[in-house]
């Protein structure tokens, strides 16, 4: 007779699992008929799902990943085209904003010049 702890000698509760091939892509095949999620399949199979993830990048079957799919209302939908909208006038602003100021260094230049000043920074300390 054994005893328990000849019993739990045996169970190993760190167990390297290895699968096979064919075993990995059956178990892609039926995620793939939409029949079960990967939640599902790693319930009755007792697998990872992080496990399944490696082998659709293995397989490199991406159409099994899951995707995000972005829901928006109207509401939103609008908010985001006013920002956009209000971005792009900022931007065309601030592009104006940095002309005018390279018009006006330039016009000091030219006054500094005519006026006999070596540098900008000396007509304006006069």
């Amino acid at each position: 007779m054994s005893t328990q702890n000849e019993v739990d000698r045996y169970k190993n509760e760190h167990v390297t699992r290895r699968y096979s091939e064919g075993f990995k892509l059956k178990i892609l095949s039926e995620l793939s008929t939409d029949k079960y999620i990967k939640r599902e399949l790693s319930r009755i199979y007792g697998i990872q799902s992080s496990t399944v993830n490696e082998w659709i990048k293995k397989y490199d079957r991406k159409d099994l990943m899951n995707t995000r799919i972005m829901i928006e209302n109207k509401d939103e939908i609008m908010r985001l085209k006013e920002l956009t909208k209000e971005i792009e006038q900022l931007k065309k602003l601030l592009q104006k904003k940095d002309l005018d100021q390279l018009v006006n260094d330039s016009y000091l230049e030219g006054a500094a010049e005519l006026l006999g000043y070596k540098t900008v920074a000396e007509l304006k300390k006069s």
